[in-house]
């Protein structure tokens, strides 16, 4: 399993982005670094100024989205749908994306719960818990049906 740190997590989408624009070939991971990336226009400016923003810090209490933490997610999510784990998370994510109408709001209604998941492992200092991820998910399949 792939286990950036912080700063490696970040050299992967500042060094997809500038191959991708150099038109170099790219790695597996790299590849779907670039799809997440190419679904987030608002974040292109900020992969283009590695120097400025290699090192930034953001603060949700300053109401500051980390763009890193959002497309690392948009990643894991995708990693997670191409090996069906935890096991049934690709059926949940097909049912919510019949619900939204595309992926892309379907991978962000999964992106709360794993948020929400990791938040609660962390609290507690549990591992990730599955049966948190998926209460969740089934939480919000419920809410888009009624």
């Amino acid at each position: 399993m792939f286990k950036p740190t912080r700063d490696q997590a970040r050299q992967l989408f500042f060094d997809t982005w500038r191959k991708y624009r150099q038109q170099e070939p790219l790695t597996g991971i790299e590849q779907i670094a670039l799809e997440v990336i190419l679904l987030h226009p608002e974040y292109h400016r900020m992969l283009e100024d590695e120097e400025r923003y290699r090192d930034k810090d953001y603060s949700p209490e300053m109401g500051e989205t980390n763009p890193f933490l959002h497309l690392s997610m948009h990643v894991a999510i995708k990693e997670q749908l191409s090996i069906n784990q935890p096991i049934g998370i690709s059926e949940r994510f097909i049912q919510l994306q019949q619900q939204t109408g595309n992926e892309h709001d379907a991978a962000h209604q999964v992106m709360e719960c794993l948020a929400e998941m990791l938040w609660q492992a962390q609290r507690s200092q549990t591992s990730p818990d599955a049966a948190v991820y998926f209460s969740c998910l089934d939480k919000q399949l419920k809410v888009r049906k009624n």
